[in-house]
């Protein structure tokens, strides 16, 4: 007979992330031991993980660090927690930015710009709270039940959601067109 320990996800984990791609790594690493720790499906950490490395990806790019250090010098705060009724809910925090935080719809060519439509493909809910000191937070509901034994299965249909139009309907690109710098 086995002995099984329950474990719960800490009721949350927030850190400062350097303002830049140095800290991603290593909060997705804390992220994905902590919700392994925690019994967390590993499909629902999969998108959780993914999910995060957007965020601050975004925050990054399109929002200044923390307490008005210069970009690359400060930081981002990331934090993720499973709420009272098991839904793993995950924030980044930055210093605002010239924009608002909205989907995209860019060019099957670009190179960016994805990042919240896969969010929204991937999540339950996500949304952008301001701060009275300028600071704003995007928060994601990765998943709306951790616990539940089918949690992260909303993922079957995600590439129909996102998928790209096929290349026979785009005018004037071909199959043959790819190679032509091949020679």
């Amino acid at each position: 007979m086995a002995l099984v320990v329950a474990q719960e996800v800490p009721t949350s984990s927030s850190m400062a992330v350097p303002h830049g791609p140095a800290g991603v790594g290593e909060a997705r690493h804390r992220m994905r031991e902590q919700l392994r720790r925690g019994g967390v499906a590993e499909s629902v950490i999969d998108d959780a993980v993914l999910v995060l490395s957007e965020l601050l990806s975004n925050a990054c790019k399109h929002g200044r660090p923390l307490g008005g250090a210069l970009a690359g010098d400060g930081d981002v705060r990331a934090a993720w927690r499973v709420d009272a009724d098991g839904r793993l809910i995950v924030e980044v925090t930055d210093g605002g930015g010239p924009t608002r935080p909205a989907p995209a719809t860019p060019s099957v060519t670009a190179h960016g710009g994805r990042g919240l439509n896969i969010i929204t493909a991937l999540c339950e809910d996500w949304g952008v709270r301001d701060h009275v000191d300028g600071e704003v937070t995007v928060w994601v509901v990765v998943h709306g039940d951790v616990h539940d034994p089918d949690a992260g299965h909303r993922r079957d249909d995600f590439a129909s959601r996102v998928a790209a139009p096929p290349v026979s309907s785009l005018p004037g690109l071909g199959l043959a067109d790819a190679f032509d710098d091949l020679d």
